[in-house]
């Protein structure tokens, strides 16, 4: 028998196949939402994320999506790592930064090659995490989270995923790669966002 919190949950369609940005949805909103995301859909047609930001990305898929799932609430991330000396990259491009075929692995290698030479405040970056929520095809509304700190030397810890085991959060000795799961939960860009758009998927 399905208790009173579980009848009361609401089914929220994250626009993403990423499964770390899916475990982390269901870490942060899991209470009060029944989180799906597109690895329901088989057949649905890749997006092409051609926005300039994360905010413009953001809308195309959440509008994308909202548009082919009619009635479905959608709720669409775009998020990454910013060096502002590396001119802002990887930026939007933070998936895909190595190439066509970009792994999590092949992109830190890459990123940590570009900072070899770096130092001292020359190693600061930021992850930002834009979220939109949308049905029907139009927009809802917007949030975003951005937390700064510092890319490390090394890989450290095999927590989290993406750049983690690379980003050191300012006001911590760890990477989010070694810190738990409870800390990055309250501190991450994505948290950030997810706390902020609360009111909006209350009255969604």
């Amino acid at each position: 028998m399905p208790s009173p919190t579980s009848a009361l949950q609401r089914t929220l369609w994250v626009a993403t196949t990423n499964r770390g940005k899916t475990r982390e949805f269901k870490q942060l909103l899991a209470k009060r939402w029944i989180i799906r995301d597109l690895h329901a859909f088989r057949r649905l047609p890749e997006i092409r994320e051609t926005g300039k930001t994360f905010l413009a990305n953001a809308k195309i898929k959440a509008l994308a999506m909202s548009g082919r799932l009619p009635e479905k609430l959608i709720l669409a991330d775009d998020s990454g790592l910013v060096v502002p000396a590396l001119g802002g990259r990887p930026g939007v491009r933070s998936a895909r930064f190595s190439g066509p075929k970009a792994t999590n692995e092949k992109n830190r290698f890459k990123l940590l090659t570009l900072m070899r030479l770096k130092q001292g405040s020359a190693r600061k970056a930021y992850f930002q995490a834009v979220l939109v929520l949308a049905r029907n095809g139009r927009v809802i509304g917007s949030k975003s989270g951005r937390i700064w700190g510092r890319i490390t030397t090394e890989e450290r810890g095999i927590g989290g995923f993406g750049y983690d085991p690379i980003f050191q959060p300012r006001g911590f000795s760890k990477t989010f790669g070694e810190l738990p799961s409870t800390i990055k939960k309250r501190i991450s860009h994505r948290a950030q966002a997810c706390h902020k758009i609360q009111h909006l998927l209350s009255r969604a």
